[in-house]
């Protein structure tokens, strides 16, 4: 049975967690004198919304795309419009970061709140908004991701993945 959890045997030990901390809900009963009474209705506030607030990325992440992927200064940003999401890298090491500009492999946006894929779009007389040419050590590229419905918003965590490339949880900005 598949059950989301890519580790064998973790949906096992999930599913016992589960139904022992459902019989333990299930067995609590309570006190004799406030079996009957109903709590009056209390005004409930609702819940808060708090994005992820901005952090900057430990020296240990920055150091790991570094060295790993030959790339640095990983930044996502909306478009003006809200309908592109515009991926961002600098190219360290040019061996390393040939991944990222390989055009077999397809970039995909992952939205963590929305739970939706985002693909590069792909114009008629243009091709893929993404750039074709050779990586140089020093230089910027870029990649832009469709946001159509605005499923990605300020604030949000994404994942880039391009092939065995992947950044996970970065900020929107």
């Amino acid at each position: 049975m598949w059950c989301g959890f890519s580790v064998p045997g973790r949906c096992a030990w999930t599913l016992a967690l589960c139904v022992a901390g459902l019989s333990a809900a299930a067995s609590v009963k309570p006190p004799p004198e406030t079996a009957g009474v109903v709590a009056p209705s209390a005004t409930v506030a609702p819940p808060i919304h708090r994005p992820y607030h901005q952090t900057h990325p430990a020296d240990g992440e920055k150091a790991y795309y570094a060295a790993a992927w030959g790339v640095d200064h990983l930044r996502v940003r909306l478009t003006s419009s809200d309908n592109l999401v515009k991926f961002t890298y600098r190219v360290v090491d040019p061996q390393r970061a040939a991944p990222l500009g390989d055009h077999a492999a397809t970039p995909e946006m992952v939205a963590l709140r929305a739970g939706m894929v985002l693909s590069v779009p792909t114009m008629e007389k243009i091709g893929q908004l993404r750039q074709a040419t050779a990586r140089e050590a020093g230089k910027e590229y870029w990649m832009v991701f469709s946001n159509k419905g605005q499923p990605v918003r300020t604030g949000d965590r994404v994942n880039v993945v391009i092939g065995k490339f992947s950044a996970l949880g970065l900020l929107v900005e």
